[in-house]
C-alpha cells in the first residue's frame, strides 16, 4: 500500500513542489484540507479532502477539519505495537508517514496596526499544534515538517536512504514542531495577558565562541518565526560574528536609525561611538566619524546608513575594523573589501528597526522596559537663555542630542559640523563627563555644541564649556537649580536649550 502524507499548511511556500515530490518519486498518497487541498488540485495533483478521508465535513467555518480519530490514530499509531496495528484495522485508519503542516500567522496578524481581538482569536490555530505536537511525539514512526525550510533536506533523505527519512532527521524535526508550538503558544499568551505576563520565546539560531569573556558560553536566539534584524542580515564576508561584535551592532544600529535624510556613518566601541557624523557622501560622513578619534576607531564596529561604495570601501580598508554594515554593497566595494578578509561585512535592508521592548535579567526575574525610540522634536523644544539659535545651530544641537541619546550615562557629546568631537561615557559625575569630552575635543571645542542625557544639578559644567569654548548646550532640564545654569548661560553669552526629555542609557 502507498505511505500516505497529510498536508495542510498556511504558508504554502514550496509546497507544489514538495507535493509532486512526495507522489511522483516516492510513491505517496495525499490528503489535505481547505485551501491546501484546492492548491494541490489546482496543480494538477491527486488529493483526497480531509473529510472525505474521515467521513465527517469540515464544520464551524474550517475550525474543525482534521480533528479526528481517524486522522490522529493514523499519527500516534505505534508500528511497533501489536495493539495499536489492531485498532487501526478495526477502525479502517491508515497509518500516516508524513505530518506537513504549519500554523496560521497569529504574530503577523497582531502586528498589524488596528487589530481587532476578534480577528485575533480567529488567527488562534487548534488543529495545527494538534497535528505538530502528535507528529512530532511519534517521530519514532513518521516524519513531521513545519518549515518550508525543512522540505528540500526531506526530500534529500528519502532519496538517500531508500525512500526513508533517518530517525536522526525525524527527531530533529520533532524538535522543531515542539519549538514551533511552544513559541505560538508564547505568542499567544503575551498578546491574551498584555501587562499581566510577558514571555520570552527564542530558536537557537547558533552557538557563539564565548560571551563577552571567553569563560562565559554564549548563544545567538532568533525570536519569531521570520528572521528579522540582525538573523535577516547577510555576511558577505569575515569571520563568525561573536557575542560583542552582535552588541556592538546593534549599539550602531541604534545611532544610524536616528538618521534618515542624510548620507551618516558611526563607529561604535564598547557600545559608546567614538565617532559619528553626517556628510554630503557616505564616504565624507564615514571619513568625518574616523578622524573623529581614529585612536579608538581601530578594531571598531561600522554602521552606515547608505550603501557601500568603491570609495567607501577604500577607507574601510586603511585601519583595522572588526565589522561593517550597511544597507547594500555594490560589487567594486565587494571587491575592494575582500582584500581584509578577517572583516566581517554584513549588509542588513532594514537598519531603523529594533525591538520594541529592552528586557535586562535581575536576581530571581527580569526588567522590562519599552524601547527609548522616541524620536526628537526641536517644536518643542525651550529656547530658555537670551541667545535665540539660529537654523544652523539649531540643526547641529538636534544631531548633537541624538548622538547622546546613544551614550552610557553620565553622557556628555561635543560636536561641529555634525561630527562627534569629544564623548564623555559612563562617568559616575556628569562634570568628569564634561571634562573627558571637552579634554578629546581639545581645541576643537571652540564654538562648538555640548549635549548632556541629564540635567545640571549646578551650574559648575556649563562654566567649565564655556572656558573651552562651547557656544551652544542641548540639556533636558528638570534640576532645582536650572535657573542656575540659565543664569550662568546667559552671563557667559552661551545658548541653552531645553528639550524635557532625559536619554540616561544604563
Amino acid at each position: 500500500m502507498a505511505r500516505l502524507a497529510l498536508l495542510s499548511v498556511s504558508n504554502k511556500t514550496g509546497l507544489i513542489d514538495l507535493a509532486r515530490s512526495l507522489v511522483e518519486e516516492f510513491d505517496f498518497d495525499l490528503i489535505s484540507s481547505g485551501g491546501t487541498a484546492q492548491a494541490l488540485k489546482d496543480a494538477g495533483l491527486p488529493v483526497t479532502k480531509v473529510a472525505d478521508y474521515t467521513g465527517s465535513p469540515e464544520i464551524l467555518g474550517g475550525r474543525v477539519k482534521t480533528l479526528h480519530p481517524r486522522i490522529h490514530g493514523g499519527i500516534l499509531a505505534r508500528r511497533d505495537v501489536p495493539q495499536d496495528i489492531t485498532d487501526l484495522e478495526n477502525n479502517q485508519i491508515r497509518p500516516i508517514d508524513l505530518v506537513v503542516v504549519n500554523l496560521y500567522p497569529f504574530e503577523e496578524t497582531v502586528a498589524k496596526p488596528g487589530v481587532t481581538l476578534s480577528q485575533a482569536v480567529e488567527q488562534i490555530d487548534i488543529g495545527g499544534p494538534a497535528l505538530l505536537r502528535a507528529s512530532s511525539k511519534n517521530f519514532a514512526h513518521l516524519g513531521v515538517l513545519c518549515d518550508p525550510a525543512q522540505y528540500d533536506e526531506y526530500l534529500q533523505e528519502l532519496r538517500q536512504n531508500n525512500g526513508e527519512a533517518s530517525l536522526e532527521f525525524r527527531q530533529k524535526a520533532a524538535l522543531k514542531g515542539f519549538s514551533h508550538t511552544a513559541s505560538y503558544d508564547q505568542a499567544i499568551a503575551s498578546y491574551l495577558a498584555e501587562a499581566q505576563h510577558y514571555t520570552l520565546n527564542g530558536t537557537q539560531l547558533q552557538s557563539l565562541r564565548y560571551g563577552e569573556n571567553p569563560h562565559q558560553p554564549a548563544t545567538w536566539y532568533q525570536t519569531g518565526t521570520t528572521p528579522t534584524g540582525w538573523t535577516s542580515a547577510t555576511k558577505l564576508q569575515g569571520k563568525e560574528l561573536s557575542y560583542n561584535n552582535l552588541v556592538d551592532l546593534e549599539a550602531a544600529r541604534r545611532i544610524i536609525a536616528e538618521f534618515t535624510d542624510t548620507p551618516a556613518a558611526t563607529i561604535i566601541k564598547h557600545t559608546n561611538p567614538c565617532g559619528t557624523a553626517l556628510g554630503s557622501t557616505i564616504s565624507e560622513a564615514y571619513q568625518k566619524a574616523f578622524n573623529a578619534d581614529s585612536t579608538s576607531a581601530f578594531g571598531g564596529i561600522v554602521a552606515l546608513n547608505r550603501p557601500i561604495d568603491g570609495a567607501t570601501a577604500s577607507e574601510l580598508t586603511k585601519t583595522f575594523l572588526e565589522c561593517v554594515v550597511a544597507p547594500s554593497c555594490d560589487a567594486e566595494a565587494q571587491e575592494i573589501l575582500a582584500k581584509k578578509s578577517n572583516v566581517r561585512v554584513l549588509t542588513l535592508a532594514d537598519l531603523s528597526s529594533g525591538p520594541k521592548d529592552t528586557v535586562k535579567a535581575i536576581a530571581g526575574g527580569f526588567l522590562v522596559q519599552t524601547s527609548d525610540d522616541i524620536i526628537a522634536d526641536t517644536s518643542q523644544w525651550q529656547v530658555v537663555t537670551e541667545r535665540q539659535p539660529t537654523p544652523d545651530e539649531l540643526a547641529e544641537l538636534l544631531f548633537a542630542w541624538k548622538v547622546c541619546k546613544h551614550v552610557k550615562s553620565n553622557a556628555i557629546v561635543v560636536t561641529s559640523d555634525r561630527t562627534t568631537l569629544g564623548v564623555g561615557a559612563g562617568q559616575m559625575n556628569r562634570v568628569g563627563s564634561v571634562k573627558i569630552a571637552l579634554e578629546q575635543a581639545q581645541e576643537k571645542s571652540i564654538g562648538a555644541t555640548l549635549a548632556s542625557d541629564g540635567f545640571f544639578p549646578f551650574d559648575d559644567s556649563v562654566k567649565t564649556a564655556a572656558a573651552a569654548g562651547i557656544t551652544a548646550i542641548v540639556q533636558p532640564g528638570g534640576s532645582m537649580r536650572d535657573k542656575d545654569s540659565i543664569k550662568a548661560a546667559n552671563e557667559l553669552g552661551l545658548l541653552m536649550v531645553l528639550t524635557g526629555i532625559r536619554h540616561f542609557l544604563h
